[in-house]
């Protein structure tokens, strides 16, 4: 696929593309609809979102070798700037069901098969490039603050940060860039993913429609990223465990608020059509997630 394709798409420009106002009742009916999704489609949700407490825990171990334990605040805050690329599976069951389409989990994968496939994992690749600068940044603001000397303990930890002018000096500086780093992805991907499985617009279109959206709606755009972090948190207790309910009912909440954003496309082209299911063998799994079986390819 040409990289220009990749980058600007095929179909209408951002410039064309509408935006509308967005108020409180929408962000409250979009969460009420991916509530909904998640209820009518929890199987989807749960297969997808596990992934995210385990990758978290690995992402804690491993961690550049060096002592995680002031990174895990910092790598748990990050599953905000790389949940909109976690979710595309979410927003293509949403769009399914909004259509009347089959919403069996299979379909979670159809999101490979559209143009805009290499679009999203641009798009993707960039909010991870973030996430890694972000932990990069507050492990130096760290280091900054305490030095090279890890933590004792975690009792250690927690009263050298709380109870210290360092401690304070920390909170205060890693939140305040913490929440630039937030202000950040949410302006270029509020919209962007779920644009992307609507319409061929390229990554660029997509990030420059989402600008447009938070610029037009700034204060309800700051009220859904409050909402998410808030969601977030408490998904994140503990362990990370309950955002296997958390991210599915905001991946489902974003298609919807999409939705209510960005005036629909009237002329969209007619819906790709999916591959004949045929026979799925044990032995191919997992493979046969992602292939098709011996009779597709007879």
């Amino acid at each position: 696929m040409a990289m220009s394709h990749v980058i600007t798409g095929a179909g209408e420009g951002p410039a064309h593309l509408a935006v509308r106002t967005v108020s409180f009742a929408d962000l409250k009916a979009a969460l009420a609809k991916g509530v909904d999704d998640f209820s009518a489609m929890p199987s989807h949700a749960l297969f997808l979102c596990i992934i995210y407490p385990i990758a978290g825990l690995v992402l804690g171990r491993l961690a550049i070798g060096y002592d995680v334990l002031p990174l895990l605040f910092p790598l748990m805050a990050g599953f905000a700037l790389v949940g909109p690329f976690a979710a595309i599976g979410l927003y293509e069951m949403s769009r399914r069901r909004e259509q009347g389409l089959d919403i069996s989990w299979r379909h979670v994968f159809d999101v490979r098969h559209r143009p805009t496939f290499a679009a999203i994992v641009t798009l993707g690749v960039l909010l991870m490039a973030i996430f890694l600068v972000w932990i990069a940044v507050a492990q130096a603001i760290y280091i900054a603050t305490f030095g090279y000397l890890p933590a004792a303990s975690i009792p250690d930890f927690f009263q050298r940060v709380l109870t210290t002018p360092e401690g304070w000096t920390l909170i205060v500086v890693g939140n305040a860039v913490g929440f630039l780093f937030a202000v950040l992805v949410l302006s270029i991907s509020v919209v962007s993913f779920p644009l992307l499985i609507d319409r061929d617009v390229g990554a660029a279109g997509a990030i420059v429609t989402s600008w447009r959206v938070v610029l037009a709606n700034p204060v309800t755009m700051a009220a859904w990223g409050f909402i998410v972090a808030v969601l977030l948190v408490l998904g994140s207790i503990p362990l990370l465990f309950g955002l296997a309910v958390v991210m599915p009912v905001l991946g489902h909440a974003t298609w919807h608020l999409y939705r209510r954003a960005v005036e629909p496309n009237l002329g969209a082209p007619p819906e790709l059509q999916p591959e004949p299911p045929g026979r799925r063998y044990a032995a191919e799994f997992p493979a046969s997630l992602f292939a098709r079986s011996r009779d597709d390819v007879a």
